[in-house]
């Protein structure tokens, strides 16, 4: 006999995509660090950003060996556990300045391993760098300003929001696909989804934690959530090309680290850029 009931659950499982308690439970998990970090001392969420970085090149070199391209795994990892932290105590110089040594680093240093892949290890290796730890390092100009810590809770908001609302919407309505080449579950639904609770929450953000106007948190609403949604699409693409379901396993439910990364990378850059031109640096 047919189990209606099992046979439901079944059809529902893949549109899910992942196992949601485990999930839930590890982004409860990170989100109550960042926020012991961040409202303590600040460096220490600093830290935490690097060591994530450390992680995410780790990833990065495992998933680009599977493809013959050989990242330049120590310079680029020096590079995410420096720079994060060289953002938050000297701004964008020391941003600035640890990036271009990493430039520089990868292309003298790759030639020691001669001129075969050459062009490819290296292109891969500032694809990484730039891609991971100089993005996320806006996140560190983000905390140094007198609000810091509030201005990274709407940002972790209007991420986690993005996926919250794009994935409610999406197992309960999602019919559409935006681009089914490289992301089939990313459907038309959720994005809206995500942006109705993504204005919601940042109008809440800005008027209640910033003290600034509604119409900003809108904007930073919409904004955020083209970047984030377009952070996911980018992540698809590089796993898709490499042929890899996840980066990696460290996070129950997630997968690797760049799995929880894929939106909150873009989001990092772009939500600094709008608390900068909306509340100032300081």
């Amino acid at each position: 006999m047919s189990d209606p009931v099992g046979s439901s659950a079944a059809a529902r499982k893949p549109q899910a995509g992942r196992n949601l308690p485990a999930a839930i439970g590890t982004g409860v998990g990170l989100l109550a660090l960042c926020l012991i970090t961040l409202f303590t001392y600040r460096w220490t969420f600093g830290l935490l950003v690097s060591i994530a970085m450390v992680i995410a090149v780790l990833e990065f070199s495992n998933a680009f060996k599977q493809a013959g391209i050989h990242l330049e795994r120590v310079t680029v990892a020096l590079a995410a556990a420096v720079m994060p932290l060289a953002a938050f105590w000297f701004g964008v110089t020391g941003q600035l300045v640890v990036m271009g040594v990493t430039v520089l680093a990868v292309i003298f240093v790759r030639l020691l391993r001669g001129t075969h892949g050459y062009v490819k290890d290296v292109t891969a290796s500032l694809f990484v760098a730039a891609y991971v730890p100089f993005m996320a390092s806006f996140l560190l100009l983000t905390l140094s300003a007198d609000n810091g810590p509030l201005r990274i809770l709407v940002f972790v908001a209007l991420t986690v929001g993005n996926d919250v609302g794009g994935y409610v919407a999406g197992v309960f309505f999602g019919k559409h696909p935006i681009a089914p080449s490289i992301s089939p579950k990313k459907s038309w639904e959720g994005l809206i989804g995500s942006l109705i609770l993504q204005v919601l929450l940042g109008v809440a953000g800005f008027v209640w934690l910033l003290d600034a106007s509604w119409w900003q948190g809108v904007i930073a609403g919409v904004v955020l959530t083209i970047t984030a949604t377009a952070g996911d699409f980018a992540e698809s693409a590089v796993k898709r090309d490499l042929g890899i379901k996840d980066m990696g396993r460290v996070l129950p439910g997630h997968g690797g680290v760049m799995d929880r990364l894929d939106s909150l990378i873009p989001n990092a850059f772009t939500s600094w850029a709008l608390f900068t031109l909306f509340l100032g640096s300081v």
